[in-house]
């Protein structure tokens, strides 16, 4: 039996749909995947390290947006939701509904299994096509491991990892600390109980 040819959307098409579908969407080169929902371990450390940051640039002209923001890579028409996103200076939008960021500085992804060879091979690739962006995170979910990649302006991408709960990562694109022992706070790790982090432990 012949199989039905998938059906392609416009990028306008898309929006059209998101903005009134009751669960988010993500849109890749004309067709749209629903988004899984997230883990327990997943919502944790998002908002972890959505308030570090948030706690870090009160008092600087930059926005924190955890799980809900829209961002759009214009070079590829693709459409994400990052886990948490930072925009630093004036924030662009694609139309009025303010909804789907242009130009984010930052952006980190809490990797899930199903997820992370995607994250880290394909999606990457896509958002290195974003002028503004500055820095990817990858932050581990099942075991203590944070990836980060800085731009550099004339040289590939510099790539730098986190192992330990003792250690903390400079953010240079927003001029943060991620540490990550309050990035993973009430995170247990199935297979490392050394690692284990108090409920205790402060932001």
């Amino acid at each position: 039996m012949a199989s039905h040819p998938k059906h392609h959307y416009t990028p306008a098409e898309y929006l059209a749909l998101e903005r009134t579908a009751p669960y988010k969407n993500e849109y890749c080169y004309g067709e749209i995947f629903a988004m899984s929902g997230a883990s327990r371990e997943h919502n944790i450390i998002t908002l972890n390290v959505a308030t570090l940051f948030n706690n870090q640039l009160e008092a600087r002209d930059c926005e924190v947006y955890a799980s809900e923001m829209r961002v759009r890579i214009p070079a590829t028409n693709v459409y994400a939701y990052p886990d948490v996103v930072v925009v630093c200076g004036e924030p662009q939008f694609e139309d009025d509904c303010f909804d789907t960021l242009l130009n984010p500085t930052l952006i980190v992804e809490v990797l899930s299994p199903s997820s992370e060879k995607h994250d880290r091979t394909k999606k990457f690739a896509d958002y290195r096509r974003i002028a503004s962006l500055g820095e990817y995170v990858m932050i581990a979910q099942q075991e203590c491991r944070v990836s980060q990649y800085l731009t550099q302006s004339e040289s590939p991408w510099l790539f730098q990892e986190a192992s330990s709960l003792s250690e903390t990562i400079s953010l240079v694109s927003i001029d943060c600390q991620l540490s990550l022992e309050s990035g993973y706070r009430r995170i247990q790790f199935p297979s490392n109980h050394d690692s284990i982090l108090p409920v205790e432990a402060a932001l």
